[in-house]
């Protein structure tokens, strides 16, 4: 028997009353917004209720956060941001993310100048690939 009928069979009855929302109503709300061609499997309609009971607590978590006894819209605006606003909030994550990858890019050529041309003694630095070249011309010297 395959794990998603077990998982049916186990679920029906006793864990429905554990839901925080009418099943039949979250499934209606999800054959809503798929595609027509799409069949939902029990777990996906179990635990798609469950996500959204935990998106509740988390509202519910926030707006007690709230010093006022009156839950007023603008507070509930504020609670749901994270939720409403997701692909403006990942627009914006990469919108940083390339920046900082910018500033990352000035910085190590900053760093690459100040070794060039800044010395911080009077004594003069080698570059790496000079002695390296200076040593692949010693050895072809020699051979």
């Amino acid at each position: 028997m395959p794990e998603d009928e077990i998982f049916e069979e186990e679920f029906d009855e006793e864990d429905e009353e554990k839901l925080p929302f009418a099943k039949a109503e979250v499934v209606r709300l999800m054959k809503e917004n798929l595609d027509d061609d799409k069949m939902i499997r029990e777990r996906v309609k179990v635990e798609m209720n469950k996500f959204l009971g935990d998106v509740l607590k988390n509202v519910c978590k926030q707006l007690n956060d709230y010093p006022y006894t009156t839950i007023e819209y603008e507070m509930l605006k504020e609670s749901t941001y994270p939720y409403t606003n997701i692909e403006r909030i990942n627009q914006e994550k990469e919108r940083i993310l390339l920046h900082l990858e910018a500033i990352k890019a000035d910085c190590n050529a900053l760093a690459m100048d100040v070794q060039k041309t800044l010395k911080l003694k009077d004594v003069v630095e080698e570059d790496t690939f000079t002695n390296f070249s200076a040593s692949l011309d010693e050895e072809e010297e020699e051979e």
